[in-house]
Parts: C-alpha cells; sequence; structure tokens
C-alpha cells in the first residue's frame, strides 16, 4: 500500500487518506481481505497525528470500504456491494424528497449532477 500526504496543498490529511485508501481498494491495488497497518503503524509511517489516520479509517469503515475485526486487524472490505447499496438507499431517498418537493425529474436529475460534479472536481 503507497499513500502520498500533501500538507500544503493536498487537503485534509484525514481525507487524503480516506480517498487514497478507497480508491486502492476500488482499483484492486488494495484486494478484499488485505490487512491494514494499524492506526498508530500507519500513521508513524506518513509522519501523521495517529487521530488522524483513525478519523480516516472511521469514515472508511462507515463507508464500507474496511472492517475492523477487533484485535485481528483491519481489512479491505468486499466494498464494492456495500457502498453500491448504501448509495442506492440514499439515491431513493433523495428521489422521494425531489418528489416531495414538487420537482419534476429534469430538475431533480440536474440537481443531483450538479451535487455529483462538485463532490468528484475535489
Amino acid at each position: 500500500m503507497t499513500l502520498k500526504i500533501r500538507i500544503v496543498e493536498g487537503g485534509a490529511p484525514y481525507e487524503q487518506v480516506r480517498a487514497q485508501i478507497s480508491e486502492q481498494a476500488r482499483s484492486g491495488a488494495l484486494p478484499v481481505g488485505y490487512r491494514l497497518p494499524t492506526v498508530r503503524g500507519l500513521a508513524e509511517q506518513l509522519g501523521l497525528a495517529a487521530n488522524t489516520v483513525a478519523k480516516a479509517y472511521r469514515a472508511l469503515e462507515t463507508d464500507g470500504v474496511i472492517e475492523t475485526r477487533g484485535r485481528n486487524g483491519t481489512f479491505v472490505a468486499a466494498a464494492g456491494s456495500a457502498a453500491e447499496r448504501e448509495a442506492a438507499v440514499a439515491a431513493g431517498a433523495y428521489a422521494e424528497r425531489a418528489r416531495r418537493l414538487g420537482l419534476s425529474e429534469t430538475a431533480a436529475l440536474a440537481a443531483a449532477r450538479d451535487a455529483l460534479r462538485a463532490a468528484y472536481a475535489e
């Protein structure tokens, strides 16, 4: 696993850790079942505070990218299906809310596209 943290221009360090691990898991560079370093171990490798790495791990676990197995460690999860299920639930909630607000399908799709463009432009 290779991570590069850019303190000056790269954004919040925890977000960089989260995004890079997430991308490597999605691309297969980190295979399902791969054991990640401990929070302290990764923090030392990257020169970050342990709380920064812990925050990234918590976000990744919430996203279904990794799973913590107690004392056995933290592993890359079969994230695709979990992430897709969570996205489908969020999309369903958005669609229902947009309909209740009286938006047309076209307007709701435009709002979703704008939000996605903004989120992925980071």
